[in-house]
Order: C-alpha cells, then structure tokens, then sequence
C-alpha cells in the first residue's frame, strides 16, 4: 500500500528502512499545540475569505479542539506511517469530521506548515528562557546585596591580582545575563514573522490573507518572500547562538563555584541539596550540579555547530535535510532549561566564608596597585615610575613573606623616602575595596546601588513575563 499522503503516483509501498529515516513523528510531536493552534487559524482565514465553507471550517475547528484534547490526556495514538506531526493530526481529524478536514491543507504546505509550528515553539521557548534567566538574575542580585562587602580576591590568570566583593564578582554574571536575555529579545523581535501562506516554496493561487493569519498568531507580520519563508532555518540558529553563549557564561561560573567549593580554596560551601558523595570515601562533599552545568554546555555548543554544518549547503528552498533542525535544538533548550535551573539553587543556597575570603584577598601582595596609585596621588608620580617603586618595595616585603600593610615605614622609606604613614589607609584590603569608587567598581556602595538597580528592573520585568506566560 503505498503512502496514503503522497502515494498517488506510486505504485508501492515505501521500504521499512525510509519508513524509519523519514518519520520525524517521534520527537516532532512535540509541536502538537503549535500545530493546532496555526490550522485553527489557517481555516478561520480561509473561511473570512470564502475559500472553505464556514459549516467546514466551524467542524474543523471544533475537531482540532477535540484532537489536542486526546493528546492531552495521552489518548491519541501517534503512528510513524504518518510520518510527522502534521499528518497524524490531520489523519485523526478526517476520523472525526470526515471529508470535510481535506479541506485544511488548502492554500498551505507541511513547508510552510512546520516552518510556521517552528517559530511559534521557538518564540515560546524564548520566552520561558527569558524568564528562567531573569529568575537566575534575581537569584544573583539578592546574593551580592547580601555580600555587598564581603571582600574576596579578584583575579587575573588564577593569580591573586586585587581585592573585590563577593557581591561586585556575582553581579558581572547578572550583567552577562542580562545580555544574554538582551539577544533572546533580538531574536524574538526578528523572528516574529509568519511563513504561513508561502505554501511549498511559491506562495498559492487562492485569495489568502496572510496578515490576517499573521496577526491571529500573535507575529508582527508575515513574512515577505515565499521561498525564504520555508527554506531558512535562521531563527533556529540565532536561538542555539544564544543558548550556547548563555551555557558558556554558566559554564564559566560552574567552573567557579567548583573552584571556590574546594577545601584549598574554601570560599563557599554548597547546600547538601546541590552536593553529592563519595561510594567509596565518605568525607567527600562532589559539586556534582556544577559539574554537569560546566559539562552539558559542551552539548549546547554541539548543537549550534551541528545545526550550522546542516544549513551551510543547502540550496534553496525545502529540503528533508532540514528536518535535522529539531532535535538539536529541543536537547539544548531542554538542557539550558536544567542548568539554569540548577545553577538558581546553589546560588540561593550557597553560604560564603567571609574569613577565608578576607584572608585570601589579602595574599599575594593584592594591594600592590593601591600603593602605585597612592604614590601617582599623593606624591604626584608618574604611573610607570609608581609602578616600578612599588615592584620594589614588593620585592622587599617578599623577602621576609610581609603583608605590604605591616611592612615598616623605613622600609618603604628606603626605597621612595616621601612615602608617609598616610599610604596605610589604602593598603588594607578594606580600604582598598572601599576606594574603587569609580562608576562599575567593587566598592560596597556601588555593589549596593547597581544590585538595588537591578532588583527594580528584574522585580518588574518577571511580573510582566509571568502574566504574559498566564496569558498563553
């Protein structure tokens, strides 16, 4: 028997082995309601505009309703001979209202019809991520105001370099999130467009109107060339972008609390709810969520690259290669989605240690650049001379492993005499942190400030997310 949608003109069944290849059905169900929601609006359009009769498009209608209903309470059977989403959909619709659901597929193609159910999933995807991300902001900002002033050490190269705050360190990832969230609202801005109505590649003969269908979907328009409607996958692209660029930024603070979770480094201590064990050694406390947060980001990124290597040769318009532009992205969004989450609860659940950060931020001659300052400052040195005095008087500290705030005046003196007891005031690691007053600073009034900044726009913009999520 040969296939029931596109069988016409063969005279045999397809093999077992296409069968397989081709059926997409497994993991593109799950554009069930995107799918259903485009033909309800496709078949009101096409009745507006007297192309199917309203008594057809009324029972249509009414059927798509019944059909989502049996997917939702698990009573719908999906069958790979139907290949995808849209015929099982349509096959269970002609069950129910007969020969009347023929009259769906008029004026559209499974083209358009899965480039249109794609977008629809992606934009909705875009926005759960927007507000996953803003969840893990609000997460962040309420830390750093709780760790305003607790001073740690910055680094360079993994080398001690001057002292900070545990809060300014987690608000440079609220503002790496923040512009991740920035380019989810790029690419929803640019995708929000309607292929629907491009049919297989060339538009359709019938009298449609594509801004009515464009509008009953919630885009801003619908899209201007046919053959770009159904044959770019681009949206698809921009969504991995961002999604591997946000498990990087994760990735890379993962890393940190791995480091900072260690006893050599001992700056925070994870909640037993984010930690494991050892089978074999029972002291062990395993960062095991950072872990795999640090690890997973390596899937997201494959799937960016194996989505660019499937696009890059395609001529125009549709071809079956493309259908490889689903499971890609629904294994990243879905892993993005844990690690997000994941990395919210050590956030709100991690206790810092102020006293090994303290102690920490001191090591390392950390201050060295408060003394180069306050020489350029005070005693109206030129920055590279100020740099080469302090060196050596650095130098002279290292030789007796002295903290450069309790090495001895004279022994300043003796290599810069015009260095006074005043240079004390900044060579503490508090002092020091308190004086990096400069707009984007670590000091505590300007860690305070900018998270206060923050929790405003993030208390507002959540609100407004999660009514336009109820919404939906």
């Amino acid at each position: 028997m040969s296939n029931s949608m596109w069988g016409g003109r063969f005279a045999d069944a397809p093999d077992a082995v296409l069968e397989a290849i081709n059926a997409s059905i497994d993991f593109d169900r799950r554009f069930y309601a995107q799918d259903i929601r485009a033909s309800k609006v496709h078949v009101a359009m096409l009745a507006a505009t007297g192309i199917v009769a309203r008594e057809d498009a009324a029972a249509i209608f009414k059927g798509l309703t019944e059909v989502q209903a049996e997917i939702e309470k698990g009573d719908f059977t999906f069958s790979r001979a139907l290949e995808d989403i849209h015929m099982n959909i349509e096959s269970r619709l002609a069950e129910i209202v007969g020969p009347a659901a023929g009259r769906l597929h008029t004026a559209r193609s499974r083209n358009d019809q899965v480039a249109t159910d794609f977008r629809l999933f992606v934009r909705d995807a875009l926005d759960a991520l927007d507000l996953s991300l803003a969840q893990l902001q609000t997460a962040l900002v309420d830390k750093a105001i709780e760790h305003s002033a607790t001073v740690m050490p910055g680094f360079t190269h993994l080398q001690s370099a001057q002292p900070v705050t545990f809060g300014h360190h987690l608000l440079a990832y609220v503002e790496m999130i923040g512009r991740d969230r920035s380019r989810v609202a790029d690419a929803r801005k640019r995708m929000n467009e309607c292929p629907l109505g491009a049919a297989a590649l060339a538009g359709t003969s019938f009298p449609i109107d594509r801004t009515m269908t464009a509008r009953g979907l919630g885009f801003d328009r619908p899209t201007a060339n046919s053959i770009d409607s159904v044959s770019d996958r681009d949206f698809v692209l921009e969504t991995l972008s961002i999604a591997a660029i946000c498990a990087g930024h994760l990735s890379r603070f993962a890393e940190e609390i791995v480091l900072w979770s260690t006893p050599q480094f001992g700056f925070i201590k994870l909640s037993d709810r984010f930690s494991t064990g050892s089978s074999i050694m029972p002291q062990k406390r395993n960062p095991d969520a950072a872990e795999l947060v640090r690890g997973k980001s390596g899937r997201v990124t494959g799937a960016l690259v194996a989505m660019l290597t499937v696009m890059k040769g395609l001529p125009l318009a549709y071809s079956k290669d493309m259908q490889e532009d689903k499971e890609g992205l629904f294994d990243a969004l879905d892993t993005l989605d844990l690690c997000v989450a994941a990395t919210a609860g050590m956030v709100v659940d991690m206790t810092p240690d102020p006293a090994t950060m303290r102690r920490a931020a001191g090591s390392g001659y950390s201050t060295a650049t408060d003394l180069a300052d306050w020489l350029v400052r005070v005693v109206g040195m030129p920055f590279r001379e100020a740099h080469h005095v302090t060196g050596r008087i650095v130098a002279k500290a290292s030789e007796t492993d002295t903290p450069l705030e309790k090495l001895a005046i004279e022994e300043m003196q003796a290599v810069e005499p015009r260095i006074t007891e005043e240079v004390f005031e900044v060579l503490g690691v508090r002092n020091s942190v308190k004086s990096r007053t400069s707009y984007g600073g670590a000091a505590p009034d300007n860690v305070r400030e900018q998270a206060g900044r923050w929790r405003r726009i993030l208390r507002k913009e959540i609100a407004k997310l999660e009514t336009a999520a109820e919404e939906i």
